[in-house]
Formats: structure tokens, sequence, C-alpha cells
């Protein structure tokens, strides 16, 4: 069984999201909004990751030594300025994103094994990252055109 895979990459993955939501939160404390937003996503993240523990724990049991390659690295750190802003939400969003995915497959096979445990924690997470996803595209399209047409 391979969904301990899986459910390791998604707890990496709400890890790593926190770590990066605080970093962009300290990047841009000119930005109350994204200070704000940004520290409460990473407690969020934090939680969510807290909840998947007992599932990785029992599943943990019946799967291989999980690959190395099956984490990826889309945060890289800050960037300054209007256009760091931007490129940093949007790497925020793709963190998300994969996040999201993740919630999906683990939701699948939670389906499938009839875990209505795991599908309840599954089912938190995918609504948290809903919002994390709206929240982003939205703060997106409102730095674009400083970011993009005013010069800094």
């Amino acid at each position: 069984m391979h969904l301990a895979h899986y459910l390791g990459l998604l707890h990496r993955a709400q890890n790593t999201l926190a770590d990066a939501f605080r970093e962009v939160a300290g990047a841009h404390a000119e930005e109350a909004d994204v200070v704000s937003i940004c520290t409460r996503q990473a407690s969020r993240c934090d939680e969510r990751a807290e909840a998947l523990k007992p599932f990785a724990d029992r599943y943990a049991e019946e799967a291989p030594d999980e690959p190395e390659r099956l984490h990826s690295e889309l945060f890289r750190g800050t960037r300054s300025g209007g256009l760091g802003l931007l490129r940093d939400l949007q790497d925020l969003y793709l963190m998300a994103a994969e996040s999201d995915i993740c919630w999906t497959m683990v939701r699948q096979a939670a389906q499938g094994l009839r875990d209505e445990e795991l599908l309840s924690a599954v089912d938190e997470g995918a609504a948290v990252t809903a919002v994390q996803l709206a929240w982003l595209r939205t703060r997106m399209k409102a730095a674009a055109p400083q970011a993009l047409v005013v010069a800094d």
C-alpha cells in the first residue's frame, strides 16, 4: 500500500507551506494584510500537518521506504519589492496547489479504504487549502497592476 507515501508527501507539503507563509510574512512587513493572512495561514497548515500524524502512523507500517524524489522543492526564498511580492505569492500558490491535488488523491484512497476519520481530516484540509488558493489568487490580482505596470 502506497497511501503512506502520499500522507508523508502531504504532511511535508503542509509543513513546507507553513514555513513559506511565515517567510513571506516576514519579508513583506510593509504589506499588513500579507503579514496577517500569511501568519494565519501558516498556523492553519501547522494544524493540518498535525491532524495527519495519526494517519501517517496508522498506515506507515504497510509502506516500503519512501522514495526521496517524491518531494518537490517549490519555494527557494523570498524576494523584495512589488515584483518580489507577486513572485512570492505565486510560489505560495503553486505550493498550495500541490497540497490541493494531494488532498484529492488521499481523499480517493480514504474512500477506497472506507476510513471515515481520514476522510473527515482530508475534507477539512482540502477546505483550508481552497481558501488559501482563493486568497492567493485574489491577492496576486491586486498586486499585479502595480508590480507589472508601475516601476518600483
